[in-house]
């Protein structure tokens, strides 16, 4: 499996004087309420030359300008979706799994969408031009019905499904999807380590930004959104 990027908050602050570009480390994942840090870190390795590199994998940033194939998904009440059926809306996506233990991670991208979701509602031009979505990553437990139940619980909402979709499908139906905006993901003891993914798919069904990491804010999504929402007919 090739390297990936995961964000972690370091509260050990002698780490940042000392560590270095390639090294590797052990640590404790504290996690606790809505946050999660690494403590107690330890360096276990020391790099190797040439692993130094911080630029992205090229597979995520290749997705930019691309026009999204049409994939094919189950959305919550089990019925099939395509991707090509939001075409003349902003789609933003996200990858997520219900069952995630990590605050800042699903949970976290679950929080933003909501907080976006709220301001589409309230915006007559973005509500007529915006779809958002959350596919998981975890199908053979994310099933309709779960994703359903997880869905409303999310939203918050009277009408939850109104403009933010959740979608599952087949491992290989997910995998696709994932490979084409360049998450990567893997299952180790019972838990899914993943990167983090968020796109933002023009009307014309091209890709216009990717977000990658969790440290990107709700705001600067619905101001892209409104720059690029069509014009209300």
């Amino acid at each position: 499996m090739g390297a990936m990027t995961m964000s972690f908050i370091v509260k050990d602050q002698w780490a940042f004087k000392v560590l270095k570009p390639g090294q590797s480390i052990s640590a404790t994942l504290v996690i606790e309420d809505d946050h999660s840090w690494l403590e107690g870190l330890v360096v276990t390795e020391e790099g190797r030359p040439g692993s130094d590199s911080l630029a992205p994998p090229e597979s995520v940033t290749s997705a930019l300008g691309q026009e999204v194939p049409d994939f094919s998904l189950l959305n919550r009440d089990g019925k099939r979706i395509h991707l090509h059926q939001y075409h003349g809306k902003a789609l933003l996506l996200t990858f997520i799994y219900t069952r995630c233990p990590l605050p800042d991670y699903c949970p976290l991208m679950s929080r933003n969408f909501a907080q976006i979701a709220e301001q589409v509602r309230s915006d007559p031009k973005l509500s007529a031009s915006t779809q958002l979505l959350s596919i998981s990553i975890d199908p053979e437990f994310d099933t309709p019905a779960v994703l359903r139940a997880y869905g409303r619980k999310c939203a918050g909402t009277l009408h939850p499904f109104d403009h933010w979709e959740f979608a599952t499908g087949t491992p290989e139906q997910v995998r696709k999807v994932a490979e084409f905006f360049g998450l990567r993901y893997w299952t180790d003891r019972g838990q899914i380590v993943h990167s983090l993914v968020t796109a933002l798919v023009a009307p014309n069904g091209k890709v216009i930004q990717v977000y990658r990491g969790n440290d990107w804010q709700p705001a600067q999504v619905v101001s892209e959104l409104r720059d690029i929402a069509p014009p209300k007919m």
